[in-house]
């Protein structure tokens, strides 16, 4: 009897070890799977690294200005961010993709506040139920978690997003752009009146990009296999927007000061006209100083010395014959 529990203890132990193995092995495959997919529960810090297209803003920058933009979806470039409308097997558009994120708690939204402006605090973290219930959309709530279809998420009524470019210098006096913040607006209208736009929440961009960097988005109509990932589309800088408001000291848009659509779109003009402007001023700065530079490495150029004349020396004097004497010619 004893013999029989011995062998079954023995044959007991490798399969205990093996089934703990397959445990880790599956464990360490459901990690792996979420740090890659834009579904998963988590990314790692190297995953979030890995997948992240922009580089993080300075510390300390040197110059620096806020711009707002309005993307609407209309516009054939921004079409990458409304299409498939609906989900068409595991593609999904992007406001479906960022809520589905923000309900499984990987990123964080942020009221839109009456002055317009983003704040990316704990005291302004968005109550998700109440932006559901908000906006009328359909939802569970099984107490831990809040679960909303696809079906029932009002995509097709994003009909516009409103991003936040910065636009600075590091200390090397290098020019960049990159967004900082994006809110999605919501059209709706009553009994066929004009669509009221309802902006929804502000995301901080940094959260969001390593999500981004693992979806491809289609960016051309024309040509199908001009793909790219949503994060190289924001840092790219491939949509086109609108301006509508700058960072200015009394919080005012475009809208408020511009009272015809000319004028309006000339201040637009302006303000693109001032950021090209100052980039090629700084270009110019930096060919001047290197041409200076170049000039001051470059050695003088020597004088070249006069050439001096070579004195012809004096042929000597025929020799004459004197009378009856013949010069003799050697042969």
């Amino acid at each position: 009897m004893k013999k029989v529990i011995l062998i079954a203890l023995a044959l007991a132990v490798p399969a205990a070890a093996g089934a703990q193995s397959q445990k880790r092995l599956q464990e360490q495959a459901a990690k792996e799977a979420a740090e890659k997919s834009p579904t998963g529960v988590t990314l790692s810090e190297r995953a979030k690294s890995q997948y992240t297209a922009q580089t993080a803003m300075p510390t300390e920058i040197t110059w620096k200005r806020d711009i707002y933009r309005e993307l609407d979806l209309k516009k054939e470039k921004n079409a990458a961010l409304y299409y498939p409308e609906e989900p068409l097997g595991d593609r999904v558009n992007f406001f479906t993709l960022i809520l589905n994120l923000i309900l499984d708690g990987r990123i964080k939204a942020y009221e839109y506040r009456l002055d317009g402006n983003e704040l990316f605090t704990k005291e302004n973290e968005l109550d998700i139920e109440n932006m559901l219930e908000k906006f009328y959309i359909p939802f569970e709530n099984d107490g831990k978690t809040l679960k909303v279809s696809n079906t029932d998420i009002p995509s097709s009524e994003i009909g516009k997003y409103y991003i936040k470019e910065s636009n600075y210098l590091d200390q090397l006096s290098n020019y960049q752009t990159r967004v900082t913040a994006i809110c999605p607006v919501l059209l709706q209208s009553n009994f066929g009146d004009q669509p009221t736009a309802y902006p929804m929440f502000w995301l901080n961009y940094d959260e969001i990009s390593p999500y981004l960097g693992q979806v491809q988005v289609m960016t051309s109509s024309y040509n199908n296999t001009t793909n790219m990932s949503l994060d190289d589309y924001f840092v790219m800088r491939q949509y086109d927007g609108d301006i509508y408001k700058t960072s200015n000291l009394r919080n005012e848009t475009l809208f408020d000061y511009c009272e015809t659509d000319s004028a309006l779109q000339a201040e637009r003009a302006r303000i693109e006209k001032q950021l090209t402007d100052f980039q090629q001023g700084l270009w110019n700065e930096r060919k001047e100083s290197g041409d200076k530079k170049a000039e001051e490495v470059k050695p003088a150029k020597q004088e070249k010395e006069p050439k001096q004349k070579k004195e012809k020396e004096p042929k000597a004097p025929k020799q004459k014959a004197s009378s009856g004497e013949r010069i003799g010619v050697h042969r």
